[in-house]
Parts: structure tokens; sequence; C-alpha cells
């Protein structure tokens, strides 16, 4: 359930036109939160808007570009694949300031997606924290989650969504989004456990491979 502070947020996902970006927008959409689909393509934006307002059946989702959706959010969420990243990040960065950005880029190489790469700055989030500065709060989250499972509105997702962050306060902001999109938050600790996290992608994408399934997940045992 969400509370009403959480549904008065505006969310903006870059990179929202994506499975896994469209997947958590329609989700947060649906909980109660304004949602904004973000892409380098504002038509591109409006149109998947457009599409998730039908599913929806009411008016409750935007599409912006980038920079203009960053602008307007509370809260923002990047989703776009690891070599979008950067670009993307140039392009809202002075947008973010004062705000909460999640992270949910994983650092992977095509063709060996299913191989655990460590980039130079560790991982995504920790990059996304560097660049951006001391005035954004960067959490990592959702990098575990396959994005077939997200557009099941009527079902919980069967994994738990790891969280990351050296800002208490921003974790249990992005806390209320987990819940909210029918997920178990789990805190994992500070943006340096992110690595693991992000690399855990990799793993999950070989046993998905290996077991043909369509989206393993990660179950954190031994919680109340």
């Amino acid at each position: 359930m969400v509370s009403d502070a959480s549904t008065m947020m505006t969310v903006a996902v870059l990179g929202g036109t994506g499975k896994e970006g469209s997947g958590l927008a329609l989700r947060w959409a649906q909980a109660g939160y304004r949602v904004i689909i973000g892409s380098r393509d504002p038509a591109k934006a409006e149109a998947s808007a457009a599409e998730m307002n039908a599913t929806l059946g009411m008016p409750v989702v935007q599409g912006k570009g980038n920079a203009d959706a960053a602008a307007a959010a509370d809260v923002v969420v990047l989703t776009v694949p690891y070599g979008a990243h950067q670009g993307t990040l140039d392009t809202v960065k002075d947008a973010v300031q004062g705000k909460i950005v999640v992270d949910v880029t994983v650092p992977l190489l095509p063709p060996n997606v299913r191989t655990v790469y460590v980039p130079e700055e560790k991982a995504a989030a920790l990059a996304t924290q560097a660049f951006l500065g001391e005035g954004v709060q960067v959490v990592a989250a959702f990098e575990n989650i396959s994005a077939s499972h997200l557009k099941k509105l009527d079902h919980a997702v069967d994994s738990d969504v790891l969280v990351c962050s050296d800002s208490a306060e921003a974790k249990e902001q992005v806390f209320h989004l987990v819940e909210a999109a029918s997920m178990r938050p789990v805190d994992a600790g500070p943006l340096a456990n992110a690595v693991a996290v992000e690399a855990m992608t990799a793993v999950l994408l070989y046993i998905n491979k290996r077991y043909k399934v369509p989206g393993a997940g990660i179950r954190i045992t031994g919680l109340d």
C-alpha cells in the first residue's frame, strides 16, 4: 500500500519506453504515483505513455524528453542500457540536482551478457554518484528484477529488491517505490555494495538460459 505522501510524488522513468522501465512505470502509475516517461525522443515517450494510459484505463502517465522529465520529477529512475548510461547522465545532470536518482543500470557488455563485467568505476551506480555530485542522492535498486514479470500487474513479483545507498532517507523513499510495485525491499547497505548487486544480474541471465526459465530472481531467506 502506498502512503498518501508517496502518491503526491512524481516519478520520472528515463528509458521508460524499454521493457524494464515501462514495467516499473506501469506498476507505479497503477499504485497512484504521478509518472513521466522519459526518452531521448519525446514523441516516442508520448506514444509509450499513451499506450500505458490505455492499459490502465486512465490518463495518469505523461511522456517527455529525458531532461524535461527529470526536471518535472521528485524522483528520477534511470533504466537505460549501459551503453546509454553516461550520455543520459550528461543530459539530465542539472535537472536532477537536489533529487533522488534511482539507478537500475547494469554494466553488461554484449554479446557476453551472461558473464560479469566490472567497469573501471566498479559499479554503474558509483559512476552515477561520482558524476552527479553530492547534491544528488543516488540509490541502486531493481537491477535483479526481470522485465518479464513487471507487466503482469495483477501479480506480485516473486523476487526481493536489494537497495543500496549512502543515504538512509533516500533508501526509505525507494522502499516505498519497491512496495508500490508489489515487491519486498531489502536494505543491502551502502552504495559500494551495488558492485555485487549489479554483478548478480549477469549470473541470473546465465541461470535463465541454463535452466530455461523466463526470469530468475533473488529471495533473501531468514527475514520476517
